[in-house]
This record gives structure tokens, sequence and C-alpha cells, in this order.
């Protein structure tokens, strides 16, 4: 039961820490940031194996490295200096369709990894690459040329009108009163649009999403 109950307050204690550190994904954390959380996840699966281990044992350790983390995340947002030297600087791989062989092996990234990474952006000929930048968080951003680049409404001269994003009205059977709010309308407008489709409750419904068009989506349960 203690084990049981240990296990518990790490979980929780790391997820907290985890969740004060950002919202980043995985693929986009820093060295810094990798390093940090993988310290903390093995002092959490430490203090769950190690029963003479107190509570305090778990929270200072835990608690020191996501300090730490946002404390310097803090001082990168403000001094250039510790920006690069915490998260580094992207680096040009391919500059105006050459490719930049000092750069490459500086980064330690070979022919394969650029064709891999410029198939996972649909690009499939180097020729057709204008630039690559390979990020701090290890993703390539490419550029295609411009003769490769499909074509936008400004390259035909037409206008397009302001789409914003679509507003959740049910989740799960739970009406968002806020995402009704926030568009001028109420529960009662709701309700009527539900009965149009004959639906007798909110809770019959999975998801309701008034589109930027607005037309409304709705799947039922």
């Amino acid at each position: 039961m203690n084990l049981f109950l240990r296990t518990i307050f790490i979980y929780f204690l790391t997820l907290t820490a985890m969740r004060l550190m950002g919202k980043r994904e995985i693929g986009e954390l820093t060295p810094f940031d990798l390093v940090v959380s993988l310290m903390i996840a093995e002092l959490g699966i430490i203090l769950i194996e190690d029963k003479s281990a107190s509570i305090s044992d778990a929270i200072i350790p835990i608690a020191t490295l996501a300090s730490v983390e946002i404390i310097m995340s803090y001082l990168s947002l403000k001094n250039k200096f510790i920006r690069k030297l915490i998260n580094g600087e992207p680096t040009i791989l391919i500059e105006n369709g050459k490719i930049r062989e000092e750069a490459m092996s500086k980064s330690r990234y070979t022919i394969h990894d650029l064709f891999t990474q410029l198939r996972e952006n649909s690009i499939f000929n180097i020729s057709d690459v204008e630039f690559a930048v390979l990020e701090t968080s290890g993703d390539l951003t490419v550029i295609p040329k411009s003769q490769k680049r499909g074509l936008t409404p400004e390259d035909l001269g037409l206008s397009t009108e302001y789409e914003g994003l679509p507003t959740l009205l049910i989740t799960d059977g739970v009406v968002n009163y806020k995402g009704l709010e926030a568009v001028n309308l109420d529960k009662k407008w709701l309700l009527s649009q539900l009965e149009q489709r004959g639906i007798s409750r909110p809770q019959d419904v999975l998801l309701a999403v008034l589109e930027t068009n607005g037309n409304i989506y709705i799947s039922t349960y």
C-alpha cells in the first residue's frame, strides 16, 4: 500500500513539475529542456524504488530542477546570450539551392538525414529547395523555390475573407457556455439548433462546432 501511494504521489509531483515547465511538445524540446525532463523522470523512478527515501527526498530535487528550468527559460527570454547558450541557433543547411557542406558537418547532419526530412516536407528533389533551415528543435524548415510553391489566392489576385477559429459549442455532451458567449449566442439558440436536427438534449451530442463559415457541425453518440 505504501509503494502504491508513493507511486501515485511521485506521478502527480512529476506531472506538476512538467506542466509548470511549459507546454512545448517533446519534439520541440531544447537540449536543456530534454536533460531536465530526463533527470526528473529518472529521479521519479529512483524515489519510487528506494523505499527508504522520504517525501522531502522526492519534493526537493524535482522542485529544484523544475525551478532551474523555469528560471533559465525566463532568463533566455530576456537575454540573447543566455538564449543562444541554452537553445543554440538555427543552422542553414541549404542556401540559394546549394548544400552547405560545412554547416552539415558542424551539425553532424548526414545527406540521409537531409533527404529524410525533405521527404517529410513533401520535397523529393533538392533542386526544388531554395532554403532549408535546421531548427534548434531538430526539425527542418524547408522553403521551396518560388517556381515550385503552390499557388495562393494572392498569386491569383483574389481577395479572401477573414476566417478566424471554429468555436466549440458542445464537447462530450457538455455545453461550452464560454464559447457561446464569445460568439454572442446563448443556450436557447443552441437548443433550437439541436431541435432542428432532431436532437432533444445536449447530452446526446459528442461534438458540436460552429465553423468559421457559419455552418454547425454536429456529431452525436
